[in-house]
């Protein structure tokens, strides 16, 4: 939300007051009394102002990518430069293209783009990796004096960034014993351990996610706090010139939209994508090979689904997922919302009132 957004002539004082900062005006008492909304002054680009970080989050399929991109053009026009920072997990691995909805080069308009195919699909990512990675590319886009565009709707991954998240130390051995239980027993009997140890924690992580139930409980073994999968109670954010934006999509809208996505997927040659990558040792990945879409492939592939099997699995996680995310970015204090259909419509035209606010 900008600094301007909200403020409106308080009926007891001539303060005008916002969530983020209060400010006073001399000609507030002009209108004292009134109940009127004062209006805002457009912003000039122009202005010399030091290298912000913008964020563009939300839900799969509501237009991150298209705001994302139109955002960086506007700010080019204004002779403001910026440059993307990916903040979905699986478009990291190079390969994975089609399931992840990545930018092809000739898409990416010119405009820079960090953290895209930077791992292998035999590689592990995790959230304190990406946290280092993303800061490392931010701070390095500001020290060329421009603005860094962090896009993306993972999550944990896009909080790690944006707020002053710590993470607590791993333990290698420990971690290889539990991944060895997890073969063994499946995630039920871990997370019944987790459970009785940490409730809270346990309460924010899918019982069927194994590698999350393994790292709380590696966590604990060490005797840390775990961050409960979740946002810090008050959040902390790592820049001090952030600025959030958010997409949506009414559900009703966005599930048909959602489903005929996935659709697509598998007629743009998923198959054929994921046939490839498993040349390159995707089955043997730990986390690639459990990406939604690529692990229905995966089973496509081996004859255990069926493709109308895969498709409606992969479009049910799909919208699993989408549910999730949206609940995650609400709690994001500070947002400015914009409707993901009028980023499709008119990107051009949205974005200057997004500057503007």
């Amino acid at each position: 939300m900008g600094p301007h957004a909200g403020r409106v002539l308080c009926r007891s004082c001539t303060a005008l007051r916002s969530h983020r900062r209060t400010r006073r005006f001399s000609r507030a008492s002009d209108v004292a009394h009134r109940g009127v909304t004062l209006p805002r002054p457009r912003r000039d680009l122009r202005e010399p102002t030091l290298p912000r970080l913008w964020a563009v989050v939300g839900a799969t399929g509501t237009g991150k990518t298209a705001l994302s991109l139109g955002l960086a053009e506007a700010l080019a026009a204004a002779d403001r430069r910026a440059e993307i920072v990916n903040a979905d997990a699986m478009q990291l691995y190079r390969g994975m293209d089609i399931g992840t909805a990545k930018l092809s080069e000739g898409e990416r308009r010119g405009i820079p783009h960090h953290l895209l195919d930077v791992l292998a699909v035999t590689e592990e990512t995790a959230v304190a990796w990406y946290q280092d990675a993303a800061r490392r590319a931010i701070a390095d886009i500001n020290g060329r004096g421009a603005d860094a565009i962090l896009v993306g709707g993972s999550g944990l991954y896009v909080s790690s960034v944006l707020y002053d998240f710590r993470f607590p130390p791993t333990d290698v051995e420990l971690r290889a014993a539990l991944e060895a239980e997890l073969i063994e027993h499946g995630p039920g009997v871990l997370y019944t351990r987790l459970l009785a140890a940490d409730p809270v924690t346990a309460a924010r992580v899918d019982p069927r996610n194994g590698r999350r139930v393994v790292r709380a409980l590696e966590v604990l073994a060490q005797g840390e706090a775990t961050h409960g999968a979740a946002l810090p109670s008050e959040p902390v954010e790592w820049h001090e010139r952030t600025r959030i934006i958010g997409t949506q999509v009414a559900r009703d809208r966005l599930v048909p939209q959602l489903d005929a996505r996935v659709e697509q997927m598998w007629s743009d040659g998923l198959i054929d994508e994921v046939r490839a990558l498993q040349k390159s040792g995707l089955e043997a990945g730990v986390t690639a090979r459990r990406a939604i879409g690529y692990a229905q492939a995966l089973a496509e592939l081996a004859g255990t689904s069926t493709r109308n099997e895969a498709i409606a699995e992969t479009q049910a996680l799909t919208r699993r997922y989408a549910r999730r995310q949206v609940s995650w970015f609400r709690r994001y204090a500070g947002v400015r919302w914009v409707d993901g259909a009028e980023v499709k419509a008119d990107t051009a035209g949205l974005v200057p009132h997004i500057l503007d606010a």
